[in-house]
């Protein structure tokens, strides 16, 4: 594990993330100590679910425009993801995913259960996601979803076989990776099958 030391952090953006410019030295394998700078984005912890329901084979996923695929190529901006959220300081991720679910889906969704814990992107932000999977059936939709309108979310939702987002996945149409990984750990570990 090599030795490093902080010593100097500039807050280049407080918006809404904080972007900073992070100084630090850190020890090589040689023994010798460099000096490196970058750009950190602290965003808050997320926590994300994949909804599942076993009798009708399908799953729900969210649709909503995201800014940065879009100016990265995506021609639409929109893209197909498991409901997610940031998580609210201090806050459980389970809890929080269940209050997104509701939010964004319309379900009133109470058990679910975590199954892995990955940074979205280690070389630049802070954020570590929670991934969680949860069955679903149609009594527990108790509205429309959608999001909320004051934080500016307008969602879609769209209930579809697990088969085809599979096949989604494959034909690279599914791009979001906390979906992505979702999907194939419920295909790894038959999620979907009967008894399972």
């Amino acid at each position: 594990m090599p030795k490093v030391h902080i010593k100097a952090n500039e807050i280049l953006s407080n918006g809404h993330f904080k972007l900073q410019k992070i100084s630090f030295d850190i020890g090589k394998k040689d023994g010798s100590t460099g000096t490196q700078h970058r750009e950190v984005l602290f965003r808050n912890d997320a926590a994300t679910a994949l909804l599942y329901n076993r009798k009708a084979q399908t799953i729900i996923l969210t649709e909503q425009f995201r800014i940065a695929t879009y100016v990265n190529g995506n021609a639409t901006g929109m893209l197909l993801e498991t409901p997610a959220g940031l998580l609210e300081d201090g806050e459980d991720p389970k809890h929080s995913i269940i209050r997104e679910i509701s939010e964004e889906t319309g379900y009133a969704v109470t058990d679910v259960r975590q199954v892995l814990s990955v940074y979205s992107s280690a070389g630049a932000l802070t954020e570590l996601i929670h991934l969680f999977v949860g069955e679903y059936n149609k009594e527990q939709q108790v509205s429309d979803g959608g999001g909320l309108e004051e934080e500016g979310e307008e969602i879609t939702v769209r209930e579809m076989p697990f088969a085809e987002a599979v096949a989604m996945v494959n034909r690279g149409e599914i791009k979001d990776a906390k979906t992505v990984l979702l999907l194939q750990y419920a295909q790894i570990n038959k999620l979907l099958e009967a008894g399972e």
